[in-house]
């Protein structure tokens, strides 16, 4: 039987989500402990990739398993042998041609960052102390909405077949001391969130002016955008699936 896992990790001791031959992934852990309760080599495949460092509130992988899954007492077990910044939240059945990246419609991250210095936010938002003008940030980012060709914001060494994307919602809201950049798509390139907030980050300090951030972005060029900020205040927060795709 096919199931939906619904994953929530803490990103800080991994290289991102896929198996790697030289560091450890998410994935990596997540496989071995399904095998160990399935007594059989279990393989996974996730919604998406996250980059290491990159947090995530929400994310889903499907897997292939022999026997029924029996919640709530093998999702104890499974969170049992997981380490405490790995955590499944629900499993679901669906059908068997049911593809956990395939069938995403829909996907969210947020970026958060810290206006204050605090320890206790270490490695978990990026201080970011430079006066910013939000107001004018938003207004940079509400051009992105819609469907763009997002080549600028993409890392140059990817494999998609274009770099056409879809965004749904695109915003800054101040909370605290912190400041969230919340963006919401069909899809997402590789490194696409961390360059965006770069490149709105320039236009909120005056770097570049409203008119160069539109000529960034249609001008698809990767050397013309801003800096990937930092990893650790990045996270994937939502995954969306048609209903279509679960049995109950």
């Amino acid at each position: 039987m096919r199931y939906f896992f619904e994953i929530s990790y803490n990103g800080t001791n991994y290289h991102g989500w896929q198996n790697q031959a030289n560091a450890v992934g998410v994935q990596e852990v997540v496989e071995a402990a399904l095998s160990k309760i399935f007594r059989a080599k279990i393989e996974i495949v996730g919604s998406g990739r996250t980059d290491a460092g990159v947090h995530c509130v929400q994310q889903f992988f499907h897997a292939d398993v022999e026997n029924e899954f029996d919640e709530p007492t093998w999702l104890i077990k499974l969170n049992s042998l997981l380490p405490k910044d790995i955590s499944i939240r629900s499993v679901q059945p669906v059908k068997q041609e049911a593809h956990a990246r395939y069938d995403a419609f829909e996907r969210s991250y947020e970026y958060k960052i810290t206006r204050v210095k605090d320890p206790l936010l270490i490695g978990q938002a990026y201080y970011f102390f430079k006066s910013l003008d939000v107001a004018n940030m938003n207004r940079a980012a509400t051009l992105l909405v819609g469907e763009h060709d997002f080549e600028c914001f993409s890392k140059v060494k990817t494999d998609v077949n274009h770099f056409i994307c879809t965004l749904k919602k695109a915003n800054w809201n101040q909370k605290g001391d912190l400041l969230v950049f919340n963006v919401t798509a069909n899809r997402f390139l590789r490194g696409m969130v961390r360059a965006i907030v770069g490149t709105l980050l320039d236009v909120g300090t005056g770097k570049i002016t409203m008119k160069e951030f539109e000529e960034i972005v249609k001008g698809k060029d990767r050397k013309k955008a801003g800096m990937n900020v930092p990893p650790e205040g990045l996270y994937l927060t939502s995954v969306k699936y048609p209903k279509n795709v679960f049995v109950k």
